[in-house]
């Protein structure tokens, strides 16, 4: 069986919440409370849940640009949540993130040659002539031109704007790519154009991606397997057909009974939740699903149920498969 590229085990990030005249600390947000998964070298790991569930924050404890409460992120077996920060950044060379907004995280005072050249600089990759020669080269398999080096951020759309986010990611020919939400802000019409482009970057440079949304649809064209999160927590895990075909998970079975069907024939039963989220400074105890569950038993409420295989690489966390 071959070693898995990234390797994540009890993954945890909280938040300290602090109060008073002396700002003592009061609690905790738990934004993700004990996530494990494995990605293997070559596919598209897809993480979905709503707004607030931790998916983004675990992306970024992935990369280290933000430090774990406790677990681990083992990169190529290496575990990377010791390591310090001047050896985090060599590994940055393998693993690299295409952020949601392309606006926000590119510098408007920069042209984009100087912008995907700066990877290139932070680690010493090239001779100048060397750098502009791969960053020409790189806009134009991500679908520019050479000649929009000169240009600035503004200059471009969204669409253009993300590419040039890719490209970015794509400088230093890393192994593994976060990518948070990267077509969320995009047109609906500019979304499957951007998808497509990440399918086939993934096969010319062997990529690996974990891929975060909240879109259902989207992570469904581009995933081979699927983890939905809730409230910092992993409830389901399984290959993307068997999530969409057979969820096991009654919060999944919920996520996706509200997926628009292009067919006005096509009747499904839609599964409204009660309930709002709860707080993740003071989450439920026993499932955290519980409070707003169709089929809550008496364990579900002083339980936390396990995150195990149920069936072959199916992984769920709840009482009803015990």
């Amino acid at each position: 069986m071959t070693q898995p590229l990234l390797q994540v085990k009890g993954l945890k990030k909280h938040f300290p919440i602090t109060g008073g005249i002396l700002g003592k600390k009061t609690g905790d947000v738990k934004a993700v409370d004990g996530v494990s998964f494995e990605v293997k070298k070559g596919e598209t790991l897809g993480i979905v849940g709503e707004s607030g569930c931790g998916k983004s924050t675990t992306g970024k404890l992935l990369l280290r640009l933000l430090d774990p409460t406790e677990g681990q992120v083992i990169f190529e077996n290496q575990e990377l949540t010791t390591l310090k920060n001047s050896d985090v950044r060599k590994v940055r060379k393998e693993m690299q993130m295409i952020f949601q907004d392309p606006f926000a995280s590119l510098n408007p005072r920069h042209n984009v040659e100087k912008i995907l050249e700066e990877p290139l600089l932070v680690h010493g990759i090239g001779s100048k002539a060397e750098r502009r020669k791969m960053v020409h080269e790189m806009l134009e398999v991500v679908g520019l031109s050479a000649y929009h080096a000169k240009r600035y951020p503004h200059q471009f759309s969204g669409g253009q704007r993300q590419r040039i986010g890719i490209a970015r990611a794509l400088m230093t020919r890393p192994k593994l790519i976060i990518a948070d939400e990267p077509v969320s802000a995009l047109d609906v019409s500019i979304q499957s154009q951007v998808l497509n482009l990440l399918e086939d970057l993934q096969n010319e440079f062997q990529l690996t991606y974990v891929f975060i949304s909240h879109d259902l649809g989207v992570v469904r064209h581009i995933s081979d397997r699927v983890g939905v999160m809730y409230l910092g927590n992993m409830v389901e895990l399984a290959n993307s057909e068997d999530i969409y075909s057979r969820p096991l998970h009654p919060y999944t079975e919920a996520l996706l009974s509200a997926v628009p069907v292009p067919d006005p024939e096509f009747q499904r039963e839609q599964i409204v939740l009660q309930g709002d989220i709860p707080s993740p400074s003071n989450p439920p105890t026993g499932c955290a699903f519980h409070t707003r569950c169709g089929k809550c038993m008496d364990v579900c409420r002083t339980t936390r149920p396990e995150f195990k295989e149920i069936e072959s690489g199916h992984f769920v966390a709840c009482h009803l498969y015990e």
